[in-house]
């Protein structure tokens, strides 16, 4: 009983710390995940990219989704590869530093935490205030989680099974690090990883050697999360993915000889978890310092993830994954039709992603090519009612049913977004560079500003679509209700320029304001998703009128 006992209460603790890193992190992305990209394109220098990194690190709670953003930004053009990796190794550096903060022992300050986390979250109705409450709990239960994993360490340092265990890591270090790395993996998040590891350290029971070979482990691990992540990305979002586990696999890996063959301990008076720390940010510190030979690796990235030849380039994403031997069963049928609205999604995204680009700077060969992106969209919606109505509907349950025409209708909705796309903004973009009209540098703030969060909720609204989750479903309403009030605050102060007799935003009127009208539009397409998982749930009202008067 007593080593059950001890396995509850550390897998407890263990999961507690994964949930509350994701708690913040989730309340990071809520409220500030659609001025991410805005902030990065408008920021390429390399040192101001890898202060982005750290921050967007401390900010996320975690170096690989950094990474992933990065790759994301990659596959789309947005960022060059340099520039990309600049944005990882800085996260990495930034996660690192994120360890120190954590470590530090302030578990009082966890009651008042969660006391204003939670008042933020239960009793205000502001979104930004909720997403803040919720960054606060999440902290609190940070600091909770680590002191129950000292409190569950403690009573065993003295025991056989931990320092038989401790025994067998010492006469192999690289086994110690190939468990940082499964654990960093397993748990997605190496910042759990390294902060379990310093909470079990600071008791001595493992030696600094082993404590240092499963950090650096743990480093390797989080590399190989978003390289398994993008497996299926596009190649320039790979390289990025790949240059990074090289780099870094490499350095831990010649770190680890290094403490092998110099036998270092902790310096006197410092305890071993703040020295596995300290060594944790060298680590990362040392690997943004690489930076510049990530361009020497450009032979063999291109060779483990090689561009698509342009002919083939948007076949993929062109290609229908609706397989007619499915027809026969309702279940694969209902997959194979939800997959091909996840398709649509991604083809509406590529269309939706570069049009502030297009409204700087006109190529009417890039609009020409997102118009004939609509006509993908066209097939596809045709595609999906086709075989929406081949299905078996028969020997299908009333879910099954349900669940297939709310794919059906979403597919409509996401047509006529790309619909708003190819039409109706690609045509404003055009007019405003034929006439050479310009906005205001507020309005084209405000403009971005609106295009950034339709941007956010139709990713948002893709995992809404795989996951059927009832909490994102009514996230995704309320950011439909932020996107409002942002289109709203845009058109009064665009009024207000006009007022003060701004040449700029007169010229431009019209374009203005039916531009941030139609990405109100698409965003309402877009997060239409939501409405039948909460109109199920019954946690959506069938008409917003008043009760009349009988």
């Amino acid at each position: 009983m007593i080593v059950v006992d001890f396995l509850v209460s550390l897998f407890g603790a263990v999961f507690l710390l994964l949930f509350a890193v994701r708690m913040v992190r989730t309340g990071m992305e809520r409220a500030f995940g659609s001025s991410f990209r805005r902030i990065i394109a408008a920021n390429q220098g390399t040192p101001k990219l890898i202060l982005i990194g750290v921050s967007l690190a401390i900010l996320l709670q975690s170096s690989a989704a950094v990474t992933l953003l990065a790759a994301g930004f990659a596959a789309t053009g947005v960022l060059a590869f340099l520039p990309a990796m600049a944005i990882v190794l800085g996260g990495d550096l930034g996660s690192a530093l994120l360890i120190q903060v954590l470590s530090l022992r302030i578990d009082w300050l966890s009651p008042v935490f969660m006391v204003a986390g939670g008042f933020l979250f239960l009793k205000t109705e502001r979104r930004g205030l909720k997403q803040a409450g919720r960054i606060l709990i999440g902290v609190a239960l940070i600091l909770i989680s680590l002191d129950l994993l000292r409190q569950t360490v403690a009573p065993i340092q003295s025991g056989d099974a931990l320092p038989s265990l401790a025994g067998t890591l010492e006469a192999d270090h690289l086994t110690a690090f190939i468990l940082g790395a499964a654990l960093a993996f397993i748990m997605h998040s190496s910042v759990a990883t390294v902060l379990m590891v310093v909470a079990i350290a600071d008791f001595g029971t493992l030696t600094f050697a082993v404590s240092a070979a499963v950090v650096l482990g743990a480093n390797l691990g989080s590399a190989l999360i978003p390289v398994w992540l993008t497996r299926a990305q596009e190649p320039a979002a790979r390289r990025v993915t790949l240059a990074n586990l090289i780099l870094r696999g490499t350095a831990a890996l010649a770190v680890l000889l290094i403490l092998d063959l110099a036998d270092l301990q902790p310096p006197g008076g410092m305890g071993q978890g703040q020295t596995l720390i300290l060594l944790h940010i060298a680590f990362n510190t040392l690997v943004l310092l690489t930076l510049p030979l990530a361009r020497y690796l450009a032979p063999l990235l291109q060779t483990l993830a090689p561009d698509t030849q342009a002919q083939d380039a948007t076949l993929p994403r062109h290609r229908s994954v609706l397989d007619r031997a499915m027809l026969s069963s309702g279940p694969g049928s209902l997959m194979c039709l939800r997959r091909e609205v996840l398709r649509m999604a991604d083809i509406l995204s590529g269309m939706l992603g570069p049009v502030m680009e297009i409204y700087r700077n006109f190529d009417a060969a890039h609009a020409e090519r997102i118009r004939n992106e609509d006509d993908a969209m066209n097939k596809a919606l045709d595609a999906v009612r086709t075989y929406s109505m081949a299905m078996p509907q028969a020997t299908m349950t009333k879910q099954q049913i349900r669940e297939m025409r709310a794919l059906v209708d979403y597919a409509i909705a996401l047509e006529a977004a790309g619909d708003i796309v190819a039409k109706r903004l690609m045509s404003l973009a055009s007019t405003k560079s034929k006439q050479g009209l310009r906005f205001s540098a507020e309005g084209r703030a405000e403009l971005e500003r609106i295009h950034d969060n339709v941007l956010a909720n139709l990713s948002a609204a893709t995992n809404v679509l795989i996951a059927n989750d009832l909490d994102a479903a009514r996230d995704l309403i309320e950011r439909k209700a932020e996107m409002g009030d942002l289109e709203r605050a845009s058109r009064k102060a665009h009024l207000n320029r006009l007022s003060a007799g701004d040449a700029n935003s007169l010229a431009s009127s019209d374009i203005h304001l039916e531009t941030a009208y139609s990405l109100k539009e698409l965003n309402s397409w877009i997060v239409s998703v939501a409405h039948p998982i909460l109109f199920w749930s019954g946690q959506l009202l069938e008409t917003r009128l008043a009760p009349g008067n009988e």
